[in-house]
């Protein structure tokens, strides 16, 4: 067996088996992690199929800063996991209704909605050897896929903005600092003085 088919086997299954677990994991933090390791098998697959840049941006952008960010979040934050499995029946249509696009989408993605790329004979796309990889991505990127891009970005925006929201969410289980309140508070009605008598204060 080529080594090619035989790194293809090795990262491919380092990058299934941990995608499964992701989703079947009961333990957020567990998720994130079998996540991180998909990654890295992803990451294996670009390099056999010649994407470096791609790789690398999945090594640097995906596990260096989101994955470890989301540990961090789902570490730190005190989030009650079984009230949120509690109201799986509540948001299932919802669920149901995200999954439907995102089968819409693919078959857009597969049919003819796309715009047709230039194919040789061999039914691969076109490379010019004498250009580097990164710019045949960047010139693929900001022609035949401008739209799709800007379409991405605006997803992202969206993303953050709701990150944000979520994030100045006000509970009434958690206690925030005023720093307004602090400022303009009254010293006469916030200290007591009192008159202790020798002895009394130990």
């Amino acid at each position: 067996m080529e080594p090619f088919v035989l790194g293809f086997y090795f990262f491919s299954s380092i990058t299934i088996f941990p995608a499964l677990m992701v989703v079947l994991s009961t333990n957020p933090v567990h998720s994130v992690l079998w996540l991180i390791l998909t990654f890295f098998g992803a990451s294996g697959l670009f390099i056999l199929l010649g994407a470096e840049f791609l790789a690398l941006m999945l090594m640097i952008v995906y596990v260096g800063a989101v994955a470890v960010l989301f540990m961090f979040v789902v570490m730190m934050l005190d989030i009650n996991f079984k009230e949120i499995k509690s109201k799986l029946t509540k948001y299932l249509p919802l669920g149901i209704l995200v999954g439907l696009v995102l089968f819409v989408e693919l078959g857009l993605i597969f049919g003819d909605f796309i715009p047709e790329l230039k194919f040789n004979e061999n039914n691969h796309l076109a490379i010019n050897s004498e250009i580097e990889n990164t710019k045949q991505l960047g010139l693929v990127l900001y022609t035949d896929f401008f739209i799709y891009f800007q379409l991405a970005g605006i997803v992202l925006l969206i993303a953050m903005i709701g990150a944000i929201v979520l994030t100045h969410q006000r509970r009434k289980d958690l206690k925030r600092q005023d720093i307004l309140s602090q400022i303009y508070k009254d010293p006469d009605s916030s200290i007591e003085l009192k008159d202790i008598k020798p002895g009394q204060g130990l």
